[in-house]
């Protein structure tokens, strides 16, 4: 084969590993885990702990007497009013696409007003990169402190002092080492078929 050929070959190679990267930090999330989309669980703490980003799915699983309606919050605070959409086939997903607040109810008589709703807040997509805070633009000093009064008797005058530490540089976030394993799994197999050619 020709090296042209081969070149050619390793580079669709390596889009293909790199398209597939995205999917691969997506998360299916299945609402209220085996317990489904159904009465009496407490979606509040169901949430806790998760970040649920663009690109992500909500998967609802209910019985026949559940549906799932996506809302604004006005109808979410208030359990009735007009739906943004409707779902009844027993198991929907829904894809996260945009950011922002996104709120579920269940509409069958008494089972939004007794806790079967669902609030979740969409971040963006994970780039890989580590989410820490931005250090603080100055770092404050340390408290003044005192000098030793001088011999003729005037009061002392305290003495600032500053410090200047550097934050400790980030750590990398999970996603960002999964990221970088896709990457170097595609870019080892590109090259050991490269060599096999």
């Amino acid at each position: 084969m020709a090296m042209n050929g081969l070149s050619k070959m390793a580079a669709t190679a390596l889009l293909l590993v790199l398209a597939v990267v995205p999917a691969a930090l997506a998360v299916k999330y299945t609402v209220g885990d085996a317990q489904g989309w159904a009465s009496g669980v407490d979606y509040t703490t169901w949430t806790a702990g998760k970040t649920f980003r663009v690109g992500d799915t909500l998967v609802f699983n209910y019985g026949p007497s559940h549906s799932v309606n996506e809302v604004s919050s006005s109808v979410y605070a208030s359990c009735g009013g007009t739906p943004i959409k409707t779902h009844s086939d027993g198991e929907t997903d829904i894809d996260l696409d945009t950011v922002g607040p996104k709120y579920f109810i269940c509409p069958t008589a008494g089972h939004c007003s007794n806790g079967m709703k669902l609030s979740v807040t969409v971040v963006a997509a994970s780039s890989g990169a580590p989410e820490t805070p931005s250090p603080p633009s100055s770092t404050p000093g340390t408290p003044a402190t005192p000098t030793t009064p001088p011999a003729d008797g005037t009061p002392a005058t305290p003495t600032p002092t500053t410090g200047s530490t550097s934050p400790p540089p980030p750590k990398g976030s999970g996603a960002s080492k999964g990221v970088m394993s896709y990457i170097l799994v595609g870019v080892s197999m590109v090259l050991g078929y490269g060599l096999w050619m």
